[in-house]
């Protein structure tokens, strides 16, 4: 049996940093058909927070090119992921696989778009092809959670100051603790996590002033192979509407607070309730074979997988 040659990427969003943000592998399976298992396996083998898998779609009804695009985690299918979609839409812009400057992909969250949009405020000589990503996706909606006590999920995080408590309709715990240094500082006890209602716990405070965020993050989904996601675009499409309450706003820029960190450009419209997430991307210089990228570093391979 003749193998197949499959090209994949591995890109680091919301950073401007090697080793940073939040990694994600692509795989292009242009003219390949594979079954649930086998792109969980692969997903597994990766062991990131996120593989995604890209397939071009023939729609003459789209004025835009249009992809299905699918999340795994180590364990399993989800229904949205932020960094991932960002590294996908990056893989296409700079791979030359599209010509326009809108992608659009069909997923288990509806049609999501990504915008190619130039950046003419940041000049830069040895940057090249300066221009911002600009994701859009739907507010993921927040409710009041009632199935445990406040004082139920403070011991689960260490007996921290919990402020608030909402239910994600991801089924993720919005966790509202009284400081974002606070958020910085926790060190989750995994094993609690993982027999806490939901998918996963969200924590979120506000920013130090003077740090230049509205707002910190962190997020812990053990139970989907995930201790914690290091940057997590989906999470923030929560977000956005919870500190839109608190602080009168709709634009922000957050920090998640993990080990690797990163940071995200935040636009909610209220009336479409609908998130854009914005990051620069480009092309600066090489670093041996990995390639740094304004917001990603990305890392070009042809793969054998049978």
């Amino acid at each position: 049996m003749a193998k197949k040659l499959i090209k994949y990427s591995v890109v680091d969003a919301f950073t401007d940093m090697a080793f940073k943000g939040n990694p994600a592998a692509v795989c292009w399976l242009e003219g390949i058909e594979k079954d649930d298992k086998w792109l969980q396996s692969v997903a597994a083998e990766f062991n990131l927070s996120e593989t995604c898998y890209l397939t071009p779609i023939v729609d003459d009804a789209s004025k835009n090119p249009r992809f299905h695009l699918r999340w795994f985690t180590p364990v399993a299918e989800v229904e949205l992921c932020g960094h991932a979609t960002l590294a996908a839409s990056h893989f296409l812009f700079e791979s030359g696989l599209v010509k326009s400057n809108t992608v659009e992909f069909s997923t288990l969250s509806g049609i999501l778009t990504a915008k190619k949009v130039p950046e003419s405020r940041i000049k830069d000589p040895s940057a090249q092809a300066k221009f911002l990503i600009e994701l859009n996706f739907p507010v993921v909606a927040v409710s009041d959670f009632s199935d445990v006590e406040v004082s139920a999920i403070s011991e689960i995080l260490n007996g921290v100051s919990v402020v608030d408590v909402k239910k994600m309709a991801s089924d993720d715990i919005l966790v509202v603790l009284s400081s974002g240094k606070e958020v910085a500082e926790l060190v989750p006890q995994l094993d609690k996590i993982k027999k806490a209602p939901g998918r996963g716990i969200v924590i979120t405070g506000l920013a130090p002033n003077g740090s230049g965020f509205d707002f910190y993050t962190r997020f812990f989904c053990p139970k989907y192979g995930i201790d914690e996601d290091p940057v997590c675009g989906s999470a923030h499409c929560a977000l956005a509407a919870y500190w839109n309450e608190k602080l009168g706003k709709c634009d922000f820029v957050a920090y998640q607070a993990s080990p690797r960190s990163g940071i995200l450009d935040i636009h909610l419209d209220k009336k479409n309730q609908r998130v854009l997430l914005r990051v620069f991307s480009s092309k600066i210089k090489m670093h041996g074979n990995r390639e740094s990228i304004y917001s990603f570093l990305n890392l070009y391979v042809y793969a054998v997988i049978l």
